[in-house]
């Protein structure tokens, strides 16, 4: 899965990895492994996410070719 995470903290007021993991309750940990692609979030993070950072999932988040292999 492509995430888009990074670019949407930095376009949103540079927030921090902390700041935006404070804002939707994870640990900056989390935001760190689903920005590295090591982590796929729960769909309710993901609409969280999605929320806080006034977008929408598809935006933030894109399967990849790999990813339909592994449904």
């Amino acid at each position: 899965m492509k995430t888009r995470l990074r670019k949407f903290r930095f376009e949103r007021g540079e927030l921090s990895q902390q700041q935006l993991a404070d804002m939707v309750s994870v640990s900056r940990q989390t935001i760190v492994s689903i920005e590295k692609g090591d982590y796929a979030p729960s769909v309710k993070l993901a609409l969280r996410l999605a929320e806080v950072l006034e977008t929408t999932v598809e935006e933030l988040f894109t399967l990849e070719e790999k990813d339909y292999d592994q449904a």
